[in-house]
């Protein structure tokens, strides 16, 4: 299972078509077909809540979050087809990332879905309420602000969405705002893998597991270097 499992990391960081994968590997079929049935059956998600639990507790933490930051990114697509839509705030057609994670930048959930939908009409926050049950402070950016976002979380106890603007909305320089700043590095993080420079799935399950994947990449060799320090 190591093997293939290896086979996956390495096209999540190679960015490579399935058919470039290396001969060291085992063959692409056997590595597409454990890559589906994960896929299909939730593990990714599982595998990549396991390690950030189990990282936190490493860190001196308590496992399950208290408080996290939320932020989309939009990504364009290919000619792999698959639903997509265009961003007209970021002139982008295709894709929007969905991402909470922690303070200290682990990812928690992703949603993805079309770019044409806005931040706060599709929000992941409802989707982790029974992973998370500790979760209930939320850091955002303004495209979260309005009462879509509260109903959404309306069943699911009681939530603090705390929006951070900018000093200047019209400003054009580089600024670093509190708590943002850790899922803007994320981004970066799973940036790496050049699977996903574009989302060239044809499925939204596709492309929702290759950012698990990267997650669970960037959580191992996080996990390594605290065994080994």
């Amino acid at each position: 299972m190591l093997s293939w499992a290896n086979a996956l990391l390495y096209l999540a960081s190679a960015g490579c078509a399935w058919r470039l994968l290396p001969k060291r590997f085992p063959p692409v079929s056997t590595v597409r077909r454990y890559f589906y049935a994960w896929r299909n059956a939730g593990v990714f998600e599982v595998m990549n809540t396991l390690l950030v639990m189990n990282l936190r507790e490493i860190e001196g933490r308590e496992a399950s979050p208290s408080a996290g930051i939320i932020d989309s990114q939009s990504v364009k697509t290919t000619e792999s087809g698959g639903p997509s839509g265009y961003d007209a705030g970021k002139k982008v057609k295709g894709r929007k990332r969905h991402i909470p994670t922690d303070t200290s930048g682990f990812l928690i959930s992703i949603l993805v879905h079309t770019a044409d939908i806005q931040d706060r009409d599709g929000a992941v926050l409802n989707r982790i309420c029974q992973r998370f049950p500790w979760l209930r402070h939320i850091f955002a950016d303004g495209g979260y602000a309005g009462d879509n976002l509260t109903r959404a979380l309306a069943g699911e106890g009681h939530w603090v969405i705390e929006i951070i603007k900018r000093s200047f909305d019209q400003a054009k320089v580089f600024e670093v705002l509190p708590r943002r700043w850790a899922v803007e590095r994320t981004f970066a993080w799973l940036g790496r893998c050049r699977r996903l420079a574009k989302d060239w799935e044809a499925t939204i399950a596709s492309s929702t597991a290759w950012a698990m994947i990267a997650s669970i990449r960037m959580l191992i060799r996080r996990t390594t270097r605290y065994c080994y320090a």
